[in-house]
């Protein structure tokens, strides 16, 4: 009997320590390969691989205007160009706005017409979303769009291929400013500049608190060591580029470096 217990005890602690083992070997692997484990996992572009020192500045409007102009003046104080993901509830508040945009020489994306989570809705209505939106900004502006940010970041698979079905570029962002939260203006400094590297995609909002006064400092800091900025349209690769485990969209080609 005595023999009998010993032997389940031994067995169970054997049990426990392969158990462990398979715990530790799968924590070691997620830590090396990143949250994009599924290899099939369709993602969008989170950055770019490039080896020049240029990044690109994005601003989501989904509602709200206070901080617009503000903003849109500091870009034109350091002359730089940015681009606006657009949600076609402020295109039909702030269509002025709009204009302005597209008049200071700023780049226009989308970014659906009632900002829903797109994972949740059929895909009619994610077409439909970004269809609605690009004939608003069309009509102000003359021209579509040809990126998507989705609502809140929100994604999965069919989510993607709804996006390019629709001739967009899908597009995240891999230095989050948070500024939305308004946790301050050092805090949200501090953020940036530690994650900015060469292809970065910088996220702000519209109508964020200290976005303002961080904005001149991350511009001055980024620009003396060496950053320039652009579009995301021109940051991006238009064609011969895959997208690697981590979102960073590489070329497949020599040429765009």
């Amino acid at each position: 009997m005595k023999k009998s217990i010993f032997f389940k005890q031994r067995n169970m602690a054997a049990l426990a320590l392969l158990l462990t083992a398979i715990i530790i070997s799968t924590f070691i692997n997620y830590s090396k390969t990143g949250v994009f484990l599924k290899t099939d996992r369709k993602l969008p572009i989170y950055c770019v691989d490039t080896k020049e020192k240029k990044v690109s500045l994005t601003f989501d409007a989904s509602w709200g205007d206070d901080k617009t102009d503000k903003i849109l003046d500091i870009l034109d104080k350091y002359q730089i160009k940015a681009t606006f993901f657009l949600v076609g509830g402020w295109v039909d508040d702030y269509p002025e706005k709009v204009k302005e945009l597209k008049k200071r020489g700023h780049e226009i994306g989308n970014h659906s017409t009632k900002h829903p989570d797109m994972t949740t809705i059929s895909r009619d209505r994610m077409v439909q979303e970004i269809a609605i939106t690009d004939a608003k900004i069309r009509e102000l502006t003359g021209e579509g769009t040809i990126l998507f940010r989705c609502p809140s970041g929100a994604y999965n698979n069919a989510v993607i291929e709804t996006v390019e079905s629709t001739n967009h570029y899908c597009i995240q962002w891999d230095v989050d400013s948070i500024d939305w939260k308004g946790n301050g203006a050092d805090i949200e400094y501090n953020r940036v500049i530690k994650k900015v590297k060469p292809g970065s995609i910088l996220l702000f909002h519209n109508d964020a608190k200290y976005t303002p006064e961080t904005l001149p400092r991350i511009i001055e800091y980024l620009k003396a060591q060496g950053y320039s900025f652009v579009k995301t349209s021109d940051l991006i690769y238009k064609d011969n580029y895959y997208i690697d485990s981590e979102g960073k969209q590489c070329a497949k080609t020599t040429g765009k470096s």
